[in-house]
């Protein structure tokens, strides 16, 4: 389609319905139809939304609201927002250098309206792209009003020879440039209360004072909010009159699902080494993830959510299983290259190497502090690799591999341990092999893929308490207490209870 170049060209391709005009909202609004009608993912990339948060927001754009989503971080709440821009037009009619994209038919600045008035059918008319029809602010306490509405440029004034009254001497901010698109405020709580007043005049009234004098901007836009709701009470709060103008109050939420977590992760986590890297002797090992590594990837972020050591109010991002997956498969990357293997797959063990991904992302609560990050982090994680392991091995057989141990035997296998020496050693284990098979790894695999396997079931036992394992990585039976009866040592079982006073003696 040709796009008009001046006014006149403009107007009579809207009278002909070539070039539709219609306020921000009511485009949103139609093209979300549009979309639904066709079957188009309404927001792509955004994963385990569709049944709670999408239709929410669906709602909120067809019933043309300004809204907020509400949710504590690492919940996909500015990425819903960026998003939205998706649902604009290709491109908008705006007069040529007018600094808040004033429709030519319908301008609101003083300059603009000059100009119609002096250059008529002859006004230049640009075309404004969707990506420059969003726009963003983080709220931060020193935010000021003519950061977000603007304020009197008295340089520009005494320029043009103006008054300071005057409509044209004002300097446009954030707000105005947003007009004929989407304006998004992060964390609005955090937002002074004088400027959270200016935006609900802006949208009840369209109008503001500027250095007490009153402007006029009726504004098309929509103006969406972020704000964590345990905020309100930390750090700020939302006054009354704004939260009323808000039209829908929207809550989002962690996956509800190991495998939603899991395909979040899949897809925001870097992984794609081996199209990237290189050793020294050439291209990057090839990659592959065990399905069980990502399934405990993630089921640590769940027990993160649910431990009483770490702070609910703040909340664990989604950010959290992104990270520690994604050093995870950089500790296994490391180990193949040093041992040379063409195949890097990691191991439950190098979730234990990707502490430092997971410790800075929660906050503790007093218990934690007393325990330390890095102990809390390797309790989740251990508690991670348990429930994931009752998952593959709920009715299994795991008596021979314990016996094993129990009888004396130990094993020598830490995170940097190649997969050939694993598995040579693993092999004397009886049932140790049997039971890897279990975890998916198919017979006659590569040492690698059998390497990882087998480490999940020691990890796993190690988890469950069945075997221990040293700080040198060297797993071993369970000491047992015993107690001394008559100068004889006998054990003693873990359920009996011991008499006050008497002593326990371990092996």
């Amino acid at each position: 389609m040709h796009r008009p170049e001046t006014l006149g060209a403009l107007r009579r391709a809207v009278d002909a319905g070539v070039v539709p005009r219609r306020s921000v909202r009511e485009e949103l609004r139609e093209n979300l139809l549009a979309a639904l009608g066709e079957g188009r993912p309404i927001f792509p990339g955004i994963v385990g939304y569709d049944e709670t948060v999408t239709p929410q927001i669906v709602n909120a754009v067809l019933s043309r609201h300004h809204f907020i989503l509400l949710g504590l971080r690492g919940q996909a709440k500015s990425r819903i927002l960026r998003e939205l821009a998706g649902l604009l037009d290709e491109v908008v009619p705006v007069v040529a250098g007018c600094q808040i994209n004033d429709d030519p038919l319908d301008p609101l600045c003083g300059s603009c309206r000059a100009r119609v008035a002096e250059e008529g059918d002859g006004l230049p008319v640009a075309w404004l792209p969707r990506e420059r029809r969003y726009v963003e602010k983080l709220a931060t306490p020193d935010v000021t009003i003519a950061d977000i509405v603007g304020d009197i440029d008295p340089i520009k004034a005494a320029r043009q020879g103006l008054q300071l009254s005057d409509e044209l001497s004002m300097h446009f901010g954030l707000l105005p440039r947003a007009h004929r698109g989407i304006f998004a405020i992060n964390e609005l709580p955090d937002l002074a209360g004088k400027i959270q007043v200016g935006l609900f005049n802006i949208l009840q009234e369209g109008d503001v004072q500027i250095k007490g004098y009153p402007v006029r901007l009726p504004l098309d836009l929509l103006m969406v909010f972020t704000a964590n709701p345990e905020d309100y009470t930390a750090r700020g709060k939302i006054i009354t009159p704004l939260k009323d103008r808000i039209g829908s109050e929207v809550r989002t939420h962690y996956p509800l699902t190991r495998s939603a977590g899991m395909a979040i992760t899949a897809q925001e986590a870097w992984l794609a080494r081996s199209l990237d890297g290189r050793s020294a002797d050439g291209p990057a090992p090839a990659l592959h993830v065990p399905h069980f590594v990502r399934e405990v990837v993630e089921e640590v972020a769940f027990q993160a959510r649910e431990d009483k050591r770490i702070d609910k109010r703040s909340g664990v991002s989604q950010r959290l299983p992104i990270s520690c997956l994604e050093n995870v498969v950089s500790n296994a990357e490391r180990r193949a290259v040093l041992a040379g293997e063409a195949v890097s797959v990691p191991r439950i063990t190098d979730v234990y190497a990707a502490l430092p991904s997971i410790t800075g992302k929660f906050e503790l609560e007093y218990e934690g502090e007393l325990r330390g990050a890095t102990s809390v982090a390797t309790d989740l994680v251990r508690s991670a690799v348990a429930n994931v392991f009752n998952g593959y091995f709920e009715d299994a057989d795991l008596r021979p591999v314990v016996e094993w141990f129990d009888l004396g035997g130990n094993l020598d296998a830490g995170d940097d341990t190649p997969a050939e020496e694993l598995v040579a050693c693993a092999v004397q284990i009886q049932g140790l092999k049997a039971l890897a098979g279990r975890a998916g790894v198919a017979d006659g695999a590569a040492a690698p893929h059998l390497a990882a396997a087998i480490d999940f079931v020691l990890e796993g036992l190690y988890a469950l308490k069945r075997i221990s394992r040293s700080d040198q990585w060297t797993y071993k039976a369970v000491d047992k207490p015993r107690r001394r009866t008559h100068g004889v040592e006998s054990l003693i079982d873990e359920a009996e209870p011991i008499p006050p006073g008497r002593k326990k003696y371990y092996n």
